[in-house]
């Protein structure tokens, strides 16, 4: 995790929060009144975002002490406590809500995102995520994605070649649009290319593609493309994956499984900080 980026990041969502100053806690405690309290889990989660939360605290008042009783990654139950948190009274009501918004949307994400992956079961298919991302967020909700066991898809336009559905429709079709890509990038750059017919499998397969990607097909024609391709390329799956798709999905033979909804849709976690 960039450590810029993310001072930056909290450094903008604290200014939006707090703005000129907190002036309810300000009223009520003076400068040297100073609190303790802890965080709770609500309910069953796997944590993530512990130095994101830290960091909003400290960015504010370095006096602001987060003590983390778990790792990210590690699975909580639902009443166990997370972390305590003491210092300035004001810094710890100041920086409280943009500390837990993030860390509530992270530990959310690598949570569903755990669930995917159990759901896989016994196959070795991949969990990833996409660029459906919360605007400014992609660094950490991505880094979410990886906490809860599964990996990145491209992080932006500039990692790697995917040639999507209005690529080929411009272009005039898949094979016209590799060429064309082959012909300008480095060859140690992937080429990954979206179908959505058995035709276009064939094309992609044909063309030289490393990743053919099968877009909103139903579960009988992924069986039927997986035994086409046939290890000749990796073979990923999108479109409208849900929690419930995803054993028969894994069922069928596929390398990785791409979701938007680890990111776009996810339920935050439910924290709670609590003073004493």
């Amino acid at each position: 995790m960039n450590k810029l980026a993310l001072d930056e990041l909290l450094r903008q969502a604290l200014l939006e929060d707090i703005g000129s100053g907190d002036i309810t806690s300000e009223a009520i405690f003076a400068e040297g009144h100073r609190a303790n309290g802890f965080l709770i889990a609500k309910g069953d989660m796997v944590l993530a975002g512990q130095e994101v939360f830290s960091r909003a605290f400290t960015l504010l008042d370095k006096r602001v002490k987060v003590v983390f009783h778990f790792a990210d990654g590690n699975k909580v139950l639902a009443g166990q406590k997370l972390a305590h948190v003491y210092g300035p009274t004001r810094a710890v009501l100041a920086a409280e809500r943009v500390a837990l918004n993030f860390l509530q949307r992270l530990t959310g994400i690598a949570t569903q995102t755990s669930r995917f992956v159990e759901a896989c079961g016994r196959h070795e298919t991949i969990i990833v995520d996409t660029r459906k991302t919360t605007p400014g967020l992609r660094m950490l909700e991505k880094y979410a994605v990886t906490v809860g066991g599964g990996k990145n898809h491209r992080y932006g336009l500039d990692s790697m070649v995917m040639i999507k559905d209005n690529h080929s429709k411009a272009a005039g079709s898949i094979s016209a649009a590799v060429q064309k890509v082959q012909s300008r990038i480095s060859p140690f750059i992937k080429i990954e290319a979206e179908v959505e017919t058995m035709a276009q499998v064939q094309e992609a397969l044909n063309a030289g593609v490393d990743v053919i990607m099968l877009d909103n097909m139903q579960l009988a024609m992924i069986k039927e493309a997986v035994k086409v391709i046939a290890g000749q390329a990796l073979v990923e799956v999108s479109g409208n994956v849900t929690l419930e798709k995803i054993a028969a999905l894994a069922a069928t033979g596929v390398d990785i499984i791409s979701s938007g909804a680890l990111t776009h849709s996810v339920k935050a976690a439910d924290i709670s900080l609590r003073l004493e």
